[in-house]
């Protein structure tokens, strides 16, 4: 029987991958806050993402799964090392050996599949750290989850680890390497804020950072004729973009967190007019969710016209909060 990792606190955090690097780091005995792992990955973004194979559009509202343990990595000068592969067998020798050697590794997986999700919604891009495991659960830390301590089944587990679709990855695991010391915040923090800023404001394509909230706001006017079940498409929505922040107000407001902390500690009066503004907008996001919810339950189009002009203003905020940070 392989063993519970000993001296294994939980990470007590809202979001699953800030939450997955603030357990590995919290167990290398670095302490750092949510929001500033979160705004040190540059993890403020936005996608507006539709294609023709995909049921109804997804929303995010930040940086691409993986990108923010890489840029957090390269900030804070971590070593991460990651394995995928396509055996199911190797993926599970992968994660037994760090757990045998006393480590706990990180996991992405498909959140569909965990026995402790009640949500049975495919979301494949989904983080969560394992410290044990028996002859029949895996032991892991998770947002949120009955104090970050939850468990699933050992074939629950491989299921998600081996999902395709969206957002997916080959048994993706990873661990930290040893840690001497952080190099010093304050340029680390300064890099992050700028570089968060230029990709935000300068998106590759048009449904990505600024740009894609104002797409979104035209693009939301034609979901009754693109929905096939509006009642459930929309409330799916919008409760994914409130509770799981895929595009509503968490990441907004881990994000005006980030500031806050930014201002304590560079004393800059740009981060703090930029902090006030994302005060005024984390708000504006439930808003929008909420729009949307209500828009599926009473059929009133008029809700989806308030969220559009809701998704400007927004649009608007963010693009004057983003351009005080470069």
């Amino acid at each position: 029987m392989a063993p519970i990792i000993e001296g294994f606190v939980p990470y007590p955090g809202e979001h699953c991958e800030t939450t997955a690097m603030g357990n590995l780091l919290q167990f290398a005995g670095i302490r750092l806050s949510e929001p500033l792992l979160f705004g040190l990955g540059h993890g403020l973004g936005f996608i507006y993402w539709d294609s023709k194979g995909m049921d109804f559009p997804f929303i995010g509202g930040r940086v691409k799964p993986d990108e923010l343990t890489a840029n957090l990595a390269d900030r804070l000068g971590l070593s991460v090392r990651i394995q995928e592969t396509s055996s199911l067998e190797k993926a599970w020798q992968n994660v037994r050996s760090c757990i045998d050697r006393g480590m706990p590794v990180g996991l992405k997986l498909d959140s569909y599949y965990l026995d402790y999700f009640t949500s049975k919604v495919h979301f494949a891009g989904h983080y969560a750290v394992l410290y044990g495991i028996d002859d029949e659960y895996a032991y892991m830390a998770d947002t949120g989850q009955q104090g970050g301590r939850v468990k699933t089944r050992l074939t629950s587990l491989a299921e998600a680890r081996n999902a395709k679709g969206p957002m997916s990855s080959r048994n993706r695991s990873f661990t930290l390497e040893p840690i001497d010391a952080l190099p010093p915040l304050e340029p680390a923090l300064r890099a992050a804020l700028t570089r968060n800023a230029h990709d935000y404001l300068n998106p590759p394509i048009r449904n990505i950072g600024n740009k894609g909230i104002v797409k979104m706001s035209a693009e939301i006017l034609k979901w009754p004729s693109r929905s096939n079940n509006v009642e459930h498409d929309f409330g799916l929505t919008a409760l994914l973009m409130e509770r799981a922040g895929t595009g509503g107000a968490l990441f907004r407001n881990l994000y005006r967190d980030f500031l806050k902390e930014c201002v304590e500690r560079l004393e800059d009066p740009g981060i703090e007019q930029s902090y006030r503004l994302f005060t005024e907008i984390a708000p504006m996001w439930s808003s929008v969710s909420a729009c949307i919810d209500r828009a599926g339950k009473t059929g009133n189009h008029e809700e989806l016209q308030q969220a559009s002009k809701l998704l400007l203003e927004i649009a608007e905020q963010e693009r004057a909060a983003m351009e005080l940070l470069l």
